[in-house]
């Protein structure tokens, strides 16, 4: 095989098809950890909402007045 005046032999190929195996199995791998780093954010940010949430709620017991006319 001939690429750009140099001729290939064998082994170089197989390195060549080795490092792109290599590049495309790392840029998969970056990818899942990328989408689980996004994935732990928006839970973590539901979780304290909802935690804030329930905070909000405990702390309206029935004694306290509600509504513009208390």
């Amino acid at each position: 095989m001939t690429l750009f005046g140099r001729t290939f032999d064998g082994t170089e190929i197989a390195s060549l098809v080795s490092m792109l195996l290599v590049l495309a199995l790392w840029i998969a791998v970056w990818r899942g950890n990328r989408r689980e780093t996004d994935w732990l954010k928006s839970w973590n940010a539901q979780r304290k909402a909802r935690r804030e949430a329930e905070i909000a709620a405990e702390s309206g017991g029935p004694g306290e007045p509600r509504g513009p006319w208390g």
